[in-house]
């Protein structure tokens, strides 16, 4: 901002009065070399003052009317600015500094309107000078006719001195001028004119304003002509093309205003032409390229959302067809051979796409990445979508050499296909993304149809997986208990922790629903902690009730992610620790999957933890297929054997197989001084024939569900009596 628009006063809020000297002074050091007048230059700067508040005026008067800029034009006669070069120099001063010094402070005035507002104020300052040489010349004159014929001689030569001045503004001017009768016919046209068509001022004058008719002029163009010609307008400003003789296009920022007689009837027109053709091709060049992926040459996400959001919105009956792109294992290629290569393979893999979706009504573009888009509309998208994608995979199945070697690329399409106007471009893109992630999970190299539903899991699970962060530090986790039972005399040995999300939307929520996702986001190491915490203190609360009865043990689960936590066992100590439970009392359950192949690394914390004294359960045991001699390596007491080896015993009589497969286990884990438990027991045959293979204790709904820490505090009193 310049220091004058940035200063004001008590009564001059805005500055406009600092910022008028301002233009004042510029204007006058501009045109007063050029000003054959007795005035000095600060005089002269006092004599523009009041023209440019009129100047200012104009510029915000509602409605406008740029009269008052003819008068200035006529006012800078009288302070003797005849010089053309006065003129010249003054329509550079308006359009450099005129917006800029008094074109803030109107709300309701855009930039693009006062820059309009500009322009027609320059015509009308140009034709008030015009007309004050003119009034001056033929004031000359009649003093001369009134003199002696002596005089005569210098009359003429003040005329000739006028027009001299006046073509000079003509000629002289940087933009393009024309003069063309109400019929259309071109009568004058400066030389920067003739050069924008070419150099061949035949070419122009004399030819039809309506020859010059452009395929893209906008349809309004020629109405507003034809008000100007009958004198329903004064001007009009728009932007249109003209072809040269060579066949080029000229594109132009056109002013057309008429020219009225003194008695105020239409007269001439006069045109004003800038030449903006580089800068639309600068324009239309800035457009591809933010429009276009740099690497490729497809068009790019904004493109793409662009035809996107109008297939949606056409009208009834359309239809749309989106095949969304995911290479599979792209990440290896440029892992191993660097992104130089995986870029060329991404120009190859975009030349093939693009040979797929050449019908009309189909584009192909890059998101991103490895990721791409292909879009189909028409009346007809239910099978060309599928043929679409069928097309891409096919392309894609053929080796891509990218350095001497061959690459087979692979993908995985999410097709959403459908009619126009039910979902916005967001919902069709995530429904895209997650159908071309289930096609990646079922193997790769293929395509998934959408579906609704697994569209409706997908957005649940991601909506648990932001607000699990969020949830644990709310305290929307709790724990239940599920007693764990000897099956020698039936009394409660201790129970398991079992967490559970408390959802505002989804209500309670079991394990299998966000362990996984805690698993994979990596906030299971603080809810396991969490877990165990609290389930550490609950179970010294028992045995602060139960003194008598024993110490309860408490068994909590941990996950693959907990066991290569490096603070796994300092935490471990600490919780006990704090809470004052012994570690007999604690039993870790992990996962037989988990430990399949462990090696001494993965083993040692769980081996430190059994040395203090900690119980380490093999939990689900039977169903990782591990080699059972790894039992002896494992730092393990407990097996927990998993619920399908009982189901057979809910059943009368009980499956054979599964009681040898059951005894076997029960006295190959007491062979290895290993206790069994059993998970599932949900009838009173089931534990009694489990007593009698001599597992050693069970849990499972005959005893009790999972339910709140008096639950259990219950149980041990029943117990008692």
């Amino acid at each position: 901002m310049a220091p004058s628009q940035a200063t004001g006063s008590a009564t001059d809020p805005d500055g406009l009065e600092d910022r008028l000297r301002r233009f004042a002074t510029i204007w006058s050091r501009a045109i007063f070399p050029v000003t054959a007048t007795s005035l000095t230059r600060p005089e002269l700067e006092q004599h523009l003052l009041p023209l440019a508040r009129q100047l200012s005026e104009s510029l915000h008067a509602r409605p406008f009317d740029p009269q008052a800029a003819q008068r200035i034009g006529a006012a800078l006669m009288e302070a003797h600015c005849t010089d053309p070069e006065a003129l010249s120099r003054t329509l550079g001063v308006v359009d450099a500094y005129l917006v800029l010094y008094c074109g803030s402070g109107d709300p309701e005035q855009t930039s693009e309107e006062s820059r309009a507002r500009c322009a027609r104020l320059q015509h009308a300052l140009a034709a008030g000078f015009a007309q004050g040489l003119r009034e001056r010349t033929l004031a000359e004159q009649e003093s001369i006719a009134r003199s002696s014929l002596l005089a005569r001689s210098d009359a003429v030569q003040a005329l000739h001195a006028t027009e001299a001045r006046f073509r000079a503004v003509f000629e002289g001017a940087a933009i393009g001028i024309g003069i063309a009768d109400l019929d259309g016919n071109v009568l004058e046209v400066n030389e920067t004119l003739t050069r924008m068509f070419g150099g061949l001022e035949h070419h122009v004058r004399g030819r039809k304003v309506t020859d010059w008719a452009h395929p893209e002029d906008r349809p309004h163009v020629w109405q507003l002509y034809r008000e100007l010609v009958r004198g329903e307008r004064d001007h009009f400003r728009v932007e249109k093309p003209f072809f040269r003789n060579d066949g080029t296009v000229l594109w132009t920022n056109l002013t057309v205003s008429l020219l009225r007689d003194p008695d105020g009837r239409p007269e001439y027109q006069l045109a004003l032409m800038e030449d903006t053709t580089e800068r639309r091709l600068l324009n239309l060049r800035l457009r591809y390229e933010a429009t276009h992926d740099a690497l490729t040459g497809l068009p790019n996400r904004t493109l793409f959302f662009e035809r996107l959001e109008k297939a949606l919105s056409a009208g009834d009956g359309a239809r749309f067809g989106l095949c969304y792109l995911d290479l599979d294992g792209f990440k290896a290629i440029n892992d191993s051979l660097g992104h130089a290569a995986g870029d060329r393979l991404l120009v190859e893999v975009a030349d093939r796409l693009q040979s797929c979706a050449t019908a009309p009504g189909e584009m192909v573009a890059r998101l991103g990445g490895d990721e791409f888009v292909a879009l189909t509309t028409g009346p007809d998208t239910q099978r060309e979508v599928h043929d679409l994608a069928a097309r891409i995979l096919g392309v894609l199945g053929s080796p891509i050499r990218v350095d001497g070697r061959e690459f087979t690329v692979r993908g995985s399409i999410g097709i959403v296909e459908g009619p126009a106007g039910e979902r916005t471009t967001a919902e069709v893109l995530r429904s895209a993304d997650i159908t071309m992630y289930r096609a990646k999970s079922a193997g790769g190299n293929r395509y998934e149809l959408a579906d609704p539903e697994a569209d409706a899991r997908a957005i649940t699970r991601h909506g648990l997986t932001t607000a699990l962060p969020a949830a644990l530090e709310r305290g929307e986790f709790f724990i239940e208990y599920q007693p764990l039972v000897h099956l020698g005399d039936g009394s409660v040995h201790g129970a398991e922790a079992l967490v559970r999300w408390c959802h505002p939307q989804h209500g309670v929520l079991g394990p299998d629903r966000f362990i996984p996702l805690a698993e994979h986001t990596g906030l299971i190491v603080p809810l396991g902690r969490w877990v165990l915490q609290e389930a550490v203190r609950q179970a010294r609360f028992w045995q602060r009730r139960h003194s008598d009865g024993g110490p309860l043990r408490i068994n909590v689960n941990l996950s693959p992610a907990q066991l290569h936590h490096p603070g796994l066992v300092a935490d471990t100590v600490d919780v006990l620790e704090r809470s004052g439970l012994e570690p007999g009392a604690l039993c870790l359950e992990v996962t037989e999957s988990a430990l399949i192949g462990a090696d001494a690394d993965l083993l040692k914390p769980l081996r430190q933890l059994a040395e203090m004294g900690v119980d380490i359960a093999l939990d689900d045991f039977g169903t990782g297929y591990s080699n059972l001699a790894n039992l002896r390596r494992l730092p393990v007491s407990v097996l927990k054997l998993d619920r399908s080896f009982t189901q057979g015993m809910q059943r009368h009589p009980a499956d054979p197989v599964d009681l040898k497969i059951v005894e076997g286990i029960v006295s190959l884990a007491h062979s290895l001084n290993l206790a069994v438990t059993v998970e599932g027991v949900e009838t009173g045959a089931q534990a009694e024939q489990l007593r009698e293979l001599g597992c050693d204790t069970a849990q499972g709904w005959y005893y009790a569900r999972p339910g709140a820490p008096d639950r259990i505090h219950a149980l041990v009193l029943a117990d008692a009596v």
